[in-house]
């Protein structure tokens, strides 16, 4: 079976790293992945998918209606390589993706990162548009499934396949943490809380800082990392700056690979406003690092508040602050939810466990392709 991940850029996000993860930890039923994706400057993570065996493909486009216009080289691609299943991810390259499978007589799954509530309306519009001309959707969250039964319906089968994590090349690693906090200044008795995001609106990064200042209150040595970037980044180093946080703020940049910088930390702390199920939560679990984090989206699939870690309402500076400065105020606590969270995604949240049950599923769309 060939199947072609078609996704708009291989930057890297969570999306893009999920490719990545299945293309290193595919199950043994003989699937075939190749890649595909639209913007030529997003390519981080295109050598190392290559690595991993699997082909990439770029079909250059520079607007979101350029994707959209590059369905009929998606579909040519298709029928040269002879692919049997095309599986999107986010919405332009979905809508490029179902045009693509239409023209080459290919079926389409497409899986759902997001609440569909906070995409641009356009770029709902045109999701929900070509919505029929795909034959599966794969929600990465039970909050996300009944986001596209609100907008989308139930005309196509929607089932939730949570994202999952290499959890064994995923382990606590006190040397590698002790290198970044050298690198980086930091004390090494110094707590530190950090968060890898890309810096934009959905991730409330002058949240986080607000309650980092709160939490230096309470606790006056801790250190903060915010690894990453984005189009926040000016606005985040301006807070950062602020004389509550001066020099407490670490901000690395883009990091390929994220593991050692989770290993620094003490807490991760999220404060988004939406998510669908973010991975950098399930890697620092993994990691034995606790989460202090917003109960948005599915988070609470992945954290059970007092079990492993805590959670708190969406905007809420104060009890995010408070929620990290108890877990710093206690490394007991910390090393048992550290320890029930990797439990956790070992058990709910894998690689390989995700990838079995996609290929199960492409199984699943190809026989009632056949049968139709």
């Amino acid at each position: 079976m060939r199947v072609l991940h078609l996704i708009k850029g291989l930057g890297l996000g969570g999306a893009e790293n999920l490719l990545l993860a299945a293309a290193r930890h595919r199950g043994d039923g003989g699937v075939l992945y190749e890649v595909g994706y639209f913007l030529p400057w997003k390519n981080a993570l295109v050598e190392p998918i290559r690595s991993a065996g699997a082909p990439v493909t770029c079909f250059p486009a520079r607007t979101g209606a350029g994707v959209v216009l590059r369905a009929p080289a998606v579909a040519s691609h298709l029928r040269s390589r002879e692919i049997d299943l095309v599986h999107c991810h986010l919405p332009l390259a979905g809508v490029a993706g179902r045009l693509a499978g239409r023209l080459a007589h290919v079926p389409v799954v497409y899986t759902e990162h997001n609440v569909m509530e906070r995409y641009h309306p356009l770029t709902r519009l045109a999701n929900l548009w070509t919505w029929r001309l795909q034959e599966q959707v794969v929600a990465v969250s039970a909050e996300v499934a009944g986001s596209i039964a609100r907008h989308a319906g139930s005309a196509v089968p929607v089932r939730v396949v949570t994202n999952g994590v290499p959890v064994d090349r995923l382990r606590p690693d006190p040397e590698a943490g002790a290198a970044v906090r050298g690198r980086l200044g930091i004390p090494a008795g110094a707590p530190v809380v950090g968060q890898v995001a890309v810096f934009r609106r959905q991730k409330r990064l002058d949240l986080w800082l607000r309650a980092a200042e709160a939490v230096r209150r309470r606790h006056p040595d801790a250190r903060f990392l915010l690894v990453g970037d984005g189009p926040l980044r000016s606005e985040v180093e301006t807070l950062a700056r602020g004389p509550a946080l001066e020099g407490a703020v670490h901000l690395p940049g883009l990091q390929e690979e994220v593991g050692p910088y989770l290993a620094a930390m003490d807490v991760l702390m999220v404060s988004s406003e939406f998510e669908g199920l973010p991975l950098v939560v399930l890697e620092a679990m993994a990691m034995e690092v606790p989460v202090a984090a917003t109960a948005v989206g599915g988070i609470p699939e992945a954290v059970a508040d007092g079990e492993t870690g805590r959670l708190v309402p969406a905007g809420d500076a104060g009890a995010l602050a408070a929620a990290v400065a108890g877990l710093l105020a206690d490394a007991e606590l910390r090393r048992a939810l550290g320890r029930a969270a990797r439990r956790r995604v070992a058990e709910r949240f894998s690689t390989e466990r995700m990838v079995v049950e996609l290929e199960t599923l492409y199984r699943e769309v190809l026989d009632r392709a056949r049968r139709a």
